[in-house]
Protein backbone atom coordinates (compact mmCIF):
# COMPACT_ATOMS: atom_id res chain seq x y z
CA UNK A 1 0.00 0.00 0.00
CA UNK A 2 1.40 3.02 -1.23
CA UNK A 3 0.16 6.55 0.77
CA UNK A 4 1.12 9.65 0.36
CA UNK A 5 0.69 12.21 3.00
CA UNK A 6 0.58 16.08 2.72
CA UNK A 7 -0.43 18.75 4.63
CA UNK A 8 -0.51 22.69 4.40
CA UNK A 9 -1.06 23.22 0.26
CA UNK A 10 -3.16 26.84 1.30
CA UNK A 11 -5.18 26.74 -2.38
CA UNK A 12 -1.36 25.63 -4.01
CA UNK A 13 -2.68 23.01 -6.40
CA UNK A 14 -0.07 23.09 -9.07
CA UNK A 15 2.30 21.72 -6.58
CA UNK A 16 0.01 18.94 -5.41
CA UNK A 17 -0.21 18.01 -8.82
CA UNK A 18 3.86 18.10 -9.10
CA UNK A 19 4.01 15.76 -6.46
CA UNK A 20 0.67 13.06 -7.91
CA UNK A 21 3.00 12.96 -11.30
CA UNK A 22 6.30 12.26 -9.72
CA UNK A 23 5.00 10.06 -7.27
CA UNK A 24 2.89 7.65 -9.82
CA UNK A 25 -0.11 6.06 -8.71
CA UNK A 26 -0.96 6.05 -4.78
CA UNK A 27 -3.26 4.50 -2.69
CA UNK A 28 -4.68 6.59 -0.45
CA UNK A 29 -4.14 10.03 0.29
CA UNK A 30 -3.61 11.73 3.60
CA UNK A 31 -4.39 15.51 3.68
CA UNK A 32 -3.34 16.82 7.40
CA UNK A 33 -5.33 20.57 7.40
CA UNK A 34 -5.69 24.07 5.57
CA UNK A 35 -6.90 22.52 1.95
CA UNK A 36 -8.62 25.67 2.13
CA UNK A 37 -10.64 26.14 -1.01
CA UNK A 38 -9.00 22.65 -2.65
CA UNK A 39 -11.01 20.25 -0.81
CA UNK A 40 -12.82 19.15 -4.45
CA UNK A 41 -9.70 19.39 -6.37
CA UNK A 42 -7.78 17.02 -3.89
CA UNK A 43 -10.93 14.83 -3.92
CA UNK A 44 -10.37 14.30 -7.67
CA UNK A 45 -6.94 14.78 -8.65
CA UNK A 46 -6.12 12.18 -5.81
CA UNK A 47 -7.92 9.10 -7.65
CA UNK A 48 -8.02 6.92 -4.77
CA UNK A 49 -9.75 7.24 -1.29
CA UNK A 50 -8.73 10.33 0.33
CA UNK A 51 -8.36 11.36 3.99
CA UNK A 52 -8.75 15.03 5.46
CA UNK A 53 -8.72 17.20 8.21
CA UNK A 54 -10.09 20.64 8.75
CA UNK A 55 -6.80 22.94 9.72
CA UNK A 56 -6.81 26.74 11.58
CA UNK A 57 -7.62 28.13 7.52
CA UNK A 58 -10.62 25.81 7.17
CA UNK A 59 -13.53 27.90 7.79
CA UNK A 60 -15.24 27.08 3.87
CA UNK A 61 -15.55 22.98 4.74
CA UNK A 62 -17.32 21.11 7.04
CA UNK A 63 -13.81 18.98 7.78
CA UNK A 64 -13.52 17.21 10.86
CA UNK A 65 -11.25 18.34 13.06
CA UNK A 66 -9.43 14.90 13.39
CA UNK A 67 -9.61 11.55 12.29
CA UNK A 68 -9.29 7.73 13.52
CA UNK A 69 -8.51 5.60 10.30
CA UNK A 70 -6.71 1.98 9.81
CA UNK A 71 -3.65 1.45 8.13
CA UNK A 72 -2.88 -1.79 7.63
CA UNK A 73 -3.27 -3.11 11.42
CA UNK A 74 -2.14 0.56 12.79
CA UNK A 75 -4.52 2.71 14.02
CA UNK A 76 -3.57 6.60 13.12
CA UNK A 77 -4.59 9.87 14.18
CA UNK A 78 -5.15 12.49 11.33
CA UNK A 79 -4.77 16.13 12.97
CA UNK A 80 -3.71 19.14 11.70
CA UNK A 81 -2.16 19.75 15.29
CA UNK A 82 -2.64 23.27 16.11
CA UNK A 83 -5.23 22.03 19.15
CA UNK A 84 -2.46 20.54 20.33
CA UNK A 85 0.33 23.07 20.62
CA UNK A 86 2.23 21.14 17.74
CA UNK A 87 4.23 24.46 17.33
CA UNK A 88 5.81 24.48 20.69
CA UNK A 89 6.58 20.57 20.84
CA UNK A 90 4.50 17.31 20.55
CA UNK A 91 4.45 16.26 24.03
CA UNK A 92 1.04 16.83 24.36
CA UNK A 93 -0.03 15.46 21.39
CA UNK A 94 2.10 12.24 21.90
CA UNK A 95 0.32 12.15 25.13
CA UNK A 96 -3.27 11.93 23.62
CA UNK A 97 -1.74 9.43 21.20
CA UNK A 98 -0.92 7.17 23.54
CA UNK A 99 -3.78 7.33 25.60
CA UNK A 100 -6.09 6.54 22.65
CA UNK A 101 -3.57 3.47 21.71
CA UNK A 102 -2.57 4.91 18.45
CA UNK A 103 0.47 3.48 16.48
CA UNK A 104 1.09 7.10 14.94
CA UNK A 105 -0.44 10.05 14.63
CA UNK A 106 0.60 12.25 12.09
CA UNK A 107 -0.01 16.68 11.87
CA UNK A 108 0.78 19.48 9.88
CA UNK A 109 0.44 23.15 10.89
CA UNK A 110 4.16 23.66 11.60
CA UNK A 111 5.08 23.11 7.75
CA UNK A 112 8.24 21.60 9.01
CA UNK A 113 8.52 17.91 8.22
CA UNK A 114 9.46 15.38 10.48
CA UNK A 115 9.22 11.39 11.35
CA UNK A 116 10.18 10.34 14.56
CA UNK A 117 9.36 7.46 17.14
CA UNK A 118 8.68 7.99 20.85
CA UNK A 119 8.66 4.55 22.74
CA UNK A 120 6.88 2.88 19.92
CA UNK A 121 4.54 5.76 18.67
CA UNK A 122 5.30 6.83 15.14
CA UNK A 123 4.78 10.60 14.68
CA UNK A 124 4.71 12.02 10.69
CA UNK A 125 4.65 15.75 9.94
CA UNK A 126 4.74 15.86 5.90
CA UNK A 127 5.35 19.75 6.18
CA UNK A 128 4.43 22.30 4.13
CA UNK A 129 3.86 21.84 -0.08
CA UNK A 130 3.35 25.24 0.00
CA UNK A 131 5.10 27.36 2.55
CA UNK A 132 7.83 25.40 3.95
CA UNK A 133 10.12 26.56 6.75
CA UNK A 134 12.43 24.12 7.38
CA UNK A 135 15.90 24.98 6.20
CA UNK A 136 16.25 24.85 2.68
CA UNK A 137 12.42 25.79 2.15
CA UNK A 138 11.66 23.13 0.03
CA UNK A 139 8.16 22.22 -0.56
CA UNK A 140 8.16 18.70 1.31
CA UNK A 141 5.73 15.80 2.09
CA UNK A 142 5.66 11.94 3.11
CA UNK A 143 5.42 8.29 0.87
CA UNK A 144 4.57 6.00 3.48
CA UNK A 145 4.76 2.29 2.46
CA UNK A 146 3.15 -0.60 3.82
CA UNK A 147 4.77 -3.97 2.62
CA UNK A 148 3.68 -7.68 2.60
CA UNK A 149 4.30 -8.13 6.15
CA UNK A 150 2.72 -4.93 7.19
CA UNK A 151 5.74 -3.03 8.05
CA UNK A 152 6.05 0.57 7.65
CA UNK A 153 8.15 2.87 5.49
CA UNK A 154 8.44 6.03 5.36
CA UNK A 155 10.12 8.85 4.13
CA UNK A 156 10.16 12.42 4.14
CA UNK A 157 10.30 13.89 0.24
CA UNK A 158 10.86 17.05 -1.92
CA UNK A 159 9.09 18.49 -5.23
CA UNK A 160 12.24 20.32 -6.03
Amino acid sequence: MKILIVSDTHRRDENLSAVLEKEGPIDRLIHLGDVEESRNYIIQAAGCPVDMVAGNNDFMWDLPREKEIMLGKYKVLLTHGHYYYVSLDTKMLRREARAREFDIAMYGHTHKPRIEEHDGLIIMNPGSLSYPRQEGRKPSYIIMEIDEEEKIHAEIKFLQ
